[in-house]
């Protein structure tokens, strides 16, 4: 029995020495295979790729697991801008005062071989943002709304920049950009008397999307409407503002303006306390979802369609396909369509879109830079 319990106090005075070594072992495993905790807070300096989604989806693109390279081909537009008239694509876009010279060395981002200080990132997405309009609309011209002010120039073939007195503070600018959208159709009216017979059709966007193809069919495929809106299945922002595209006929352009001018009117009166950002997509979904004869489940399916909404003919285009964003590519879209128009880089996916270009231009294939762009969205960048 003695025998016994001292073999008992042994095997318990070697208890803890295990516990010793199984954590000596383990934090040497650690050691020699690091796995860092992720921080939500950081955003990456670099290229991330991760799973492409979609890849279960017949319509969607595929893209090898290991790489950048697509296992099938977006299916790009027979129709060409020779079926319309000329289209001209317009975005806002200002400059701000630099920071001390000592500040811009201190946040100098690099992508590949070049570093851009704050005002320089600006400018590269601006001219990213034309480059990849000329080179898959290259009839099409590009018009930059600016403040009067700001020291803005850009040295490239068909690119008009236009100053438009207005408030351009970074807390006002979505605000200003529905004001300088309707100042801009007002002086159009006077365009068309001197041009009768030739048609300008106007897509306003964003500065941060690349048009990867092209897109001036809408104007040929949907005759009847006069301005159009991008959707997606989303109960709060259904509409994203990022792209609005009217015709350039006399009574489209009036109607477009009308349209707008009610959107500013209801982000005045309630949602000018979200005026730095989301204001005016929450004006222009209330505007559109307050019409009485609205259905607001036509959003839950990405097909196309046209509505009469405050006397305005209003066509409605899937965002899957002609505003694609990575984080929702990544989600509800389930992929990327092969007949992606319009990619968005919204949000913290700036050097994305740098390094889209950077690809492209090396490569030439569309199909693996949008691979690139699928497996690389989901992070958020530094840029």
């Amino acid at each position: 029995m003695m025998r016994t319990l001292s073999g008992w106090r042994r095997f318990l005075m070697l208890v803890p020495l295990l516990f010793v070594l199984a954590h000596f072992f383990s934090v040497t495993e650690l050691h020699y295979n690091p796995r860092p905790v992720p921080n939500k807070q950081s955003k990456s300096n670099h290229l991330v790729l991760g799973p492409a989604a979609g890849q279960g989806f017949s319509n969607r693109l595929h893209c090898h697991p290991q790489g950048i390279k697509a296992l099938n081909k977006t299916h790009f537009s027979t129709a060409s801008t020779t079926l319309v008239d000329n289209i001209h694509f317009v975005t806002v876009f200002t400059l701000y005062n630099a920071t001390h010279p000592d500040d811009r060395l201190s946040n100098l981002v690099t992508v590949g071989n070049t570093s851009y200080s704050k005002l320089q990132r600006s400018m590269a997405i601006l001219n990213i943002f034309v480059n990849f309009i000329q080179a898959a609309m290259p009839r099409s011209n590009v018009i930059i709304l600016t403040d009067p002010a700001s020291d803005l120039s850009i040295h490239k073939n068909g690119v008009i920049i236009h100053p438009i007195q207005g408030e351009y503070s970074r807390d006002k600018l979505m605000l200003q950009r529905i004001r300088s959208y309707i100042a801009f159709l007002e002086t159009r009216t006077d365009k068309i008397s001197q041009n009768q017979g030739h048609i300008q059709h106007y897509i306003f966007t964003d500065s941060d999307i690349a048009v990867v193809d092209d897109i001036g069919h809408i104007f040929h495929d949907y005759p009847n409407f006069h301005l159009a809106l991008t959707f997606r299945n989303n109960k709060e922002q259904p509409l994203n503002s990022g792209f609005i595209a009217v015709r350039g006929t006399p009574d489209g352009i009036v109607r477009a303006k009308t349209f707008l001018q009610e959107v500013l009117k209801v982000y005045r009166s309630r949602y000018m306390k979200a005026s730095r950002m989301l204001g005016d997509q929450l004006a222009l979904a209330w505007v559109v979802k307050s019409h009485p004869s609205f259905d607001q489940k036509k959003f839950t399916k990405a097909q196309a369609f046209l509505d009469d909404i405050g006397g305005a003919a209003v066509l409605f285009l899937p965002c899957v396909v002609y505003n694609w964003t990575p984080p929702e590519g990544a989600g509800q879209f389930h992929g990327m369509p092969l007949d992606v128009k319009v990619i968005h880089f919204k949000g913290s996916r700036k050097r994305l879109m740098l390094e889209s270009w950077n690809f492209f231009s090396a490569s030439s294939d569309i199909s693996d830079m949008l691979c690139l762009i699928l497996r690389s969205g989901r992070t958020k960048y530094d840029f």
